[in-house]
């Protein structure tokens, strides 16, 4: 940059402050950029606050971009070439724009020799090495598709913007306070050993609650009964349904008359053998059924619904006796032969009928999780002991327990977390557990945390193994370290909000339809 006039200074002061204002105005969630009811041209991508962006732009960086993706063999996903790669191609070019447009109003410009350095530290303008005028004249014209002059400006543009930027990241600063705050969350850790005890592992240990039990749990848990009831309708109202199984005899789409007539007589003759030979239903189905989707299973198509089948075919099944088998039904698939296994009639249970069932689930529910945080209590009075939880619960399994196995869990077993800081929000393995969490970092060292902690639907015992804490050595040795990262940090906050603020303060209108034409040749 040239030299600055203190008008200039104040400026770039100036512009340090609103950064900081726009943190505060246009931070995450603002609403983004408008557009207007302007028009435009066929040869412009974009216009920004009345400024056109040239179609060449958007194709070059586009080719430029999808090029690099393909030399790198990763298949690239049709819907992000037509869709997702040009919107981020656009919404660069318009961020640049916008920049460059705020550094031109606050007196950032590049100069000559920033121009020339950049100019000829790319390798597209080098011969052996070194900046070639004559190359360099001749990749504007055949590749770039642009005069020294058009490049040049562009390039003043990006320079520009590229300074404003580091005018806002210069902004960004981190007091001491800041720094040792960010140590102290992350160098606080912990790692811990735990066990969970959940009421399904329990459930088969619970015995049938008595009619007197129930009779008190419907008094005592009304509300609760309504609403499971309320919450699990779909149980309890079902339309007809019917078990059924298929043979299929396909047909394709352009069938003729013979040849549909000749598919009717192989599905009649399967239905001879299955009726008059008293022949097995499933294993004809197996061996000379046409659908690929229900042949190995015997043609099963399970408990079916009215409209889950074509219509020609819901009507003959849904008319047919259990044990029966229907006669060659077409349908555009072919011609089905149709056993119905047996039928559910259609349900609309009140709730007065299903509340002794609702109270006995609910009821062996509670008794479940009772036991469960029983046992619990009873485990850990042995680990007051002296026992571990390795000991006490080791992997039903050799190695990784169920739990990392993502399997599910049949009994309590140990489960080791790994390192996890006092600022973190879930236990590893386990999830959301804040209690627990405090109850970690209140623990001056190895421990049995003492207590039972509520978790999800059960109940969790555990042991902390290390504890590593914040130590004024350790901070000198990473406080530089720490400063770096929480500064980066605080500018990428600061770019991300200043952006923001342009583009809703900006107006911007693009042209979808040149988009379309060059991503549709792509």
């Amino acid at each position: 940059m040239e030299g600055l006039s203190p008008r200039k200074v104040v400026s770039l002061a100036f512009i340090i402050a609103i950064a900081v204002v726009f943190t505060l105005s246009f931070g995450p969630g603002s609403t983004g950029f408008s557009g207007s009811g302007q028009q435009a041209a066929p040869s412009t991508v974009a216009v920004v606050n009345g400024e056109e962006i040239p179609l060449r732009d958007f194709i070059l960086r586009y080719n430029n971009q999808l090029n690099n993706l393909r030399n790198r063999g990763v298949p690239i996903p049709e819907s992000y070439v037509r869709q997702m790669l040009p919107q981020q191609v656009v919404q660069g070019l318009v961020d640049s724009e916008l920049v460059s447009q705020a550094a031109n109003r606050y007196g950032i410009v590049a100069s000559d020799a920033e121009l020339v350095e950049v100019l000829h530290k790319n390798t597209d303008f080098q011969k052996d090495g070194q900046f070639d005028f004559q190359h360099y004249r001749t990749m504007l014209r055949d590749f770039y598709r642009m005069t020294e002059q058009q490049y040049e400006e562009d390039l003043r543009h990006e320079l520009a913007a590229r300074k404003m930027m580091e005018v806002v990241r210069n902004g960004a600063v981190v007091s001491d306070e800041e720094v040792r705050a960010r140590y102290e969350k992350d160098a606080n850790q912990a790692k811990v050993v735990f066990a969970r005890f959940l009421p399904t592992m329990y459930a088969a240990k619970v015995p049938p609650p008595t009619p007197e039990q129930i009779e008190e749990f419907k008094k005592a848990h009304a509300q609760e009964i309504s609403d499971y009831y309320e919450t699990n309708r779909f149980m309890y109202q079902q339309p007809e349904r019917v078990k059924a199984r298929q043979i299929l005899v396909k047909l394709p789409a352009d069938a003729s008359a013979e040849q549909k007539a000749e598919a009717k007589a192989r599905a009649e003759a399967i239905r001879k053998e299955i009726v008059e030979a008293n022949k097995d239903f499933s294993t004809v189905a197996s061996e000379r059924s046409e659908d690929p989707g229900t042949k190995a299973a015997g043609g099963d198509l399970g408990l079916v619904e009215r409209g889950s089948l074509d219509p020609a075919l819901t009507d003959a099944v849904f008319a047919l006796a259990p044990n029966s088998v229907s006669e060659p039904i077409e349908t555009k698939l072919g011609f089905h032969v149709v056993k119905v296994e047996h039928k559910q009639a259609a349900a609309d249970r009140k709730l007065a009928e299903v509340e002794n069932e609702i109270a006995t689930t609910l009821l062996k529910q509670q008794q479940a999780k009772e036991m469960a945080k029983a046992e619990a209590e009873k485990a850990l009075a042995t680990l007051k002991g002296g026992r571990t939880l390795q000991e006490l619960f080791p992997p039903e399994k050799a190695g990784q327990p169920a739990l990392q196995r993502f399997e599910t869990e049949t009994r309590p077993e140990a489960v080791e977390t790994g390192s996890f800081t006092a600022g973190s929000e879930s236990v590893p393995y386990l999830g959301p557990a804040p209690q627990l969490i405090s109850a970690s970092f209140a623990a001056q060292g190895p421990q049995v945390l003492d207590q039972v902690f509520p978790v999800g639907e059960g109940f969790v015992l555990a042991q902390v193994t290390e504890r590593q804490k914040a130590s004024d050595e350790e901070f000198n040795k990473k406080k530089d370290e720490l400063r770096q990262q929480a500064r980066r940090a605080k500018q990428i906050e600061l770019e991300d909000s200043f952006l923001k603020a342009l583009r809703k303060q900006g107006t911007v209108v693009t042209n979808t339809e040149a988009i379309d034409s060059v991503v549709g040749s792509s």
